[in-house]
């Protein structure tokens, strides 16, 4: 076997990153001084960074800050990869604040699939479980615990019934809206020296606790 399969064959389990926008609803939102597409991408790379440290494989979605990808084909990428969780990497407004995480409890419809399979219900339900527990104990208080919630509660999922990256996804996958940017309070966290850096962190936690490294695909 060569050097790069023996590597390959040692690789912990796929993890697909998905630096959220820009897609086809648009660039995101935007505080004061940060956007959401420049949170999630800085976090994104921060979070393949540590969790190739650690020893997964880690698939991004996109490879430039604004690259175009539609939310279909991000998860045709996680998908591909065979991953064992696709997590999407987002930034909220509203009056609400914290760190939310949300995951497909059913099926809905977009551009004529319906989806996801029961199984990938499941799965993503029983990861969110563990993984927004063990990414709120990192935050240590940085950001509110803002829950976890269902697709549908989503402006999108009650519409359709699901994420439109849900529905696609053949994969466990969670959304993540990290902060709410136009809330001052996680708009300065966001802005410590440390906080993206304790963000990433917090998100390679919970992905240690939804997806072990002992568990491989």
């Amino acid at each position: 076997m060569t050097p790069l399969l023996v590597a390959f064959a040692l690789a912990g389990p796929t993890i697909c990153i998905d630096p959220g926008h820009p897609s086809e609803v648009g660039m995101g939102t935007q505080g004061k001084k940060l956007t959401e597409v420049g949170v999630c991408w800085q976090v994104g790379l921060k979070v393949k960074a540590l969790l190739e440290k650690d020893g997964y494989r880690v698939v991004l979605t996109k490879k430039a800050e604004r690259e175009f990808v539609r939310n279909k084909d991000r998860s045709r990428i996680a998908n591909e990869s065979k991953a064992s969780l696709l997590l999407r990497l987002h930034c909220d407004a509203g009056s609400h604040r914290g760190f939310r995480t949300y995951f497909p409890d059913r099926q809905g419809k977009s551009q004529g699939k319906v989806g996801p399979a029961k199984s990938v219900i499941t799965a993503s339900a029983n990861a969110a479980k563990v993984f927004h527990p063990a990414a709120i104990k990192s935050l240590a208080g940085g950001l509110a615990d803002a829950g976890i919630h269902s697709d549908i509660k989503t402006a999108v999922g009650s519409k359709q019934g699901a994420l439109t990256g849900s529905i696609f996804s053949q994969v466990p996958v969670l959304l993540v809206e990290m902060a709410v940017l136009t809330q001052p309070k996680d708009e300065a966290f966001l802005l410590r020296p440390d906080g993206l850096d304790r963000l990433a962190s917090a998100l390679r936690a919970g992905v240690r606790a939804a997806v072990p490294l002992a568990a491989k695909r």
